[in-house]
């Protein structure tokens, strides 16, 4: 299977240990369902063209980046100029420290991506940094500047490889107490608890990530293929609010009723990475 070109590409850095890299993208969005606007009265595709209010239409390729430094005010920045400002997480990702994975709030976490060495010649200083790592127990951290910002990245190994993924910045997360604070105390009746605990019991399994599609999308799918076939969709029944005045028999009838059977690996066997390959997160 094509990976497609490096997302970056520079060098890995531990102290005087320098090896060159390419950074791949962890996720794939091409199966995703995407729209067009198109004209229903002659089935053409919309054009999207650039206009200036007071002049027309202009090429792309005229323009150039503006900052708003006030209201209709903007300071005109080239892609070349953009290009000028250069930091060594530019080209390098120097790994600055190494952190305990389970200090890492999860909240934090955000893209996954595989770092693989560039070229044979990178291999043997890629392996110790990966083997060190490991042998650690802990979470690299350093710095890549991607799609104009610099990104925290932390880095762990996996298999014969490294995972690295961009960390958001501390600006970037709202305070949990912002939305949390308007929550009133109540008093909870542990008994209700229990009976809680015991559902979320009945519902344990193994997390098989096989089993968790994206069901709107599949049925996105379903409508485009009936669509093109020429049969009417149908139209789905709204589901019924749940409007809950009896907690403890709302509670009492899911542990009664709400029995499931606990969702199984794959036949396949999926394995699943060591302990000391994957981040111990804290729960947000």
């Amino acid at each position: 299977m094509a990976i497609g070109r490096p997302t970056w590409r520079g060098h890995l850095r531990l102290s005087l240990v320098t090896c060159p890299v390419e950074l791949y993208t962890g996720t794939n969005a091409a199966s995703d369902v995407h729209f067009h606007l198109v004209n229903p009265k002659t089935n053409n595709r919309i054009k999207m063209i650039t206009t200036d209010p007071d002049t027309g239409p202009v090429n792309r390729s005229d323009l150039v980046k503006g900052y708003e430094v006030e209201k209709g005010r903007y300071v005109l920045l080239t892609d070349e100029e953009i290009k000028s400002v250069k930091l060594e997480s530019t080209k390098t990702i120097d790994i600055e420290r190494f952190v305990p994975a389970d200090e890492i709030d999860r909240i934090y976490w955000n893209a996954p991506y595989y770092l693989a060495p560039d070229g044979k010649m990178a291999v043997e200083a890629y392996a110790v940094i990966r083997e060190a790592m490991r042998a650690s127990g802990q979470i690299a951290l350093g710095r890549v500047v991607m799609s104009t910002r610099e990104r925290l990245m932390a880095l762990e190994p996996r298999d014969e490889g490294i995972v690295a993924y961009s960390l958001r910045s501390h600006d970037e997360v709202r305070r949990p107490e912002d939305v949390f604070e308007r929550i009133p105390d109540v008093k909870i009746d542990k008994a209700m608890v229990s009976i809680a605990l015991k559902i979320i019991e009945q519902q344990e399994g193994p997390f098989d990530p096989e089993q968790f599609t994206d069901r709107y999308e599949e049925a996105l799918r379903k409508l485009i293929a009936s669509k093109e076939k020429g049969k009417k969709p149908v139209a789905v029944e709204e589901p019924e609010d749940t409007n809950v005045v009896d907690l403890m028999a709302a509670l009492r009838a899911s542990l009664q009723g709400g029995k499931r059977t606990p969702a199984k690996s794959s036949a396949r066997g999926r394995a699943e990475p060591k302990a000391a390959e994957r981040p111990k997160r804290k729960r947000a």
